[in-house]
């Protein structure tokens, strides 16, 4: 008692500041777990007796993270067993939830300063930016299972689309392609195929990806909707085998690059009239009719539709109802809105491992909220878009159209 008497004396003349209660703190806890490693040796430091039944072996280093800042601890070690102080149990639950917490912070795109503060407020010393990439590198062996993970079933309909995001590869900072593949399962819901980052949207980069999605499953695909990138083109005419559908977004935005801003607005109404008739017959013909009057003023405009005319209307060899989720790259579209957004803070990533944690796991978060919302094609509708087995190849699709 005496000896516990002067070191409380020695510590409150030591620390007549701000840092006395932690210093107690840690005192308090360390007496604890000696007090406790005493009671399962079955006697005291040092101490013969003949009811020891096990002896001390050391220290490990452990730090704990209270509100009264960060105690260091020592944590008796014994020859036989293992020992955990009673009072760091509870607090098994509380790491994780911090580092959950950290996590999240990162998926929602949370700067490094900002997932400081945020620590600190939760009573913690704060994180330092290495400590933050140890925390998210959990996040790896999630990511790397869903984009993994066998892809079951037929898959109808296949979006593909890329965005562009900057990282520090090899010491210098380059913008990276980040690609990303959606389709429709046989239950009508949307889901992410995969993804890959690569320094350009080449031919061999896109056909190494859409193969990488072949080998894990992905087949029976009658319709791939896409800007009209060279190697993307080319890649799926590779790999794929299916119809390309040119997204009519990215067309109108190329067609109304020829035209004045003035005239933007009419230009694009007479282009749509196409996109609203009844079937592909009509619609092709409104189609060379548009193109025919915009020859005399437009004739660059004009060139571009009668080139566009079989990939921009190919949606409409599909079931009506599907028409407006085919026509255009827009869900995916969303879906790279979303991943700016949160990368916008991170600004320059450390390397394209970091891309695929981020990226990754928005992909497979927004996979899930897929899976829990309303379908985006009815199963019904999508059972009528079937192969002939004789061929393998040809389209039966039994819609009021056919």
């Amino acid at each position: 008692m005496t000896e516990e008497r002067m070191a409380l004396i020695e510590l409150a003349e030591k620390h007549a500041d701000d840092d006395l209660l932690r210093e107690l703190g840690q005192l308090v806890l360390q007496r604890l777990m000696d007090a406790e490693a005493e009671q399962r040796c079955g006697a005291g430091r040092h101490e013969r007796s003949e009811e020891r039944v096990n002896q001390r072996n050391g220290y490990r280093e452990r730090t704990l993270e209270t509100r009264l800042g960060r105690l260091d601890l020592r944590i008796p070690k014994l020859r036989t067993g293992s020992y955990l102080p009673s009072f760091l149990e509870p607090r098994k639950a509380s790491e994780q939830a911090l580092v959950a917490v950290v996590q999240e912070a990162y998926v929602k795109g949370i700067s490094t300063r900002k997932v400081d503060d945020l620590v600190q407020a939760m009573g913690m010393s704060g994180i330092s930016k290495s400590q933050v990439s140890r925390l998210c590198e959990e996040l790896d062996e999630r990511v790397e299972a869903f984009l993994n993970r066998p892809l079951d079933g037929p898959w109808a309909y296949v979006w593909l689309d890329a965005t562009y995001l900057r990282s520090r590869e090899r010491g210098a900072v380059s913008s990276q392609a980040v690609v990303v593949a959606v389709g429709v399962n046989n239950e009508g819901r949307r889901e992410t195929l995969g993804m890959a980052v690569g320094p350009a949207e080449t031919e061999a980069f896109w056909t190494d990806f859409l193969r990488s999605l072949v080998r894990r499953g992905l087949s029976d695909v009658r319709l791939v909707t896409s800007d009209a990138h060279e190697g993307l083109k080319q890649a799926i005419a590779k790999v794929m085998g299916a119809t390309w559908q040119r997204c009519r977004v990215h067309f109108m935005r190329n067609a109304l690059a020829h035209v004045p801003r003035k005239q933007h607005s009419m230009v694009a109404a007479v282009i749509r009239e196409a996109f609203v008739q009844e079937n592909q017959t009509e619609a092709r013909h409104q189609w060379r009719e548009t193109a025919d009057k915009l020859r005399e003023r437009f004739p660059r405009v004009a060139d571009l539709m009668h080139d566009a005319e079989d990939d921009v209307l190919a949606f409409m060899q599909f079931p009506k109802e599907h028409w407006p989720q085919l026509a255009s790259t827009n869900p995916l579209e969303r879906l790279n809105k979303e991943i700016k957004r949160r990368s916008r803070v991170v600004g320059i990533f450390p390397n394209n491992a970091a891309i695929y944690r981020l990226v990754g796991t928005l992909l497979a978060e927004q996979t899930d909220e897929w899976q829990v919302t309303r379908r985006c094609m009815n199963q019904e509708t999508l059972a009528r878009v079937v192969r002939r087995g004789d061929t393998g190849n040809e389209l039966l699709i039994q819609s009021e159209a056919a």
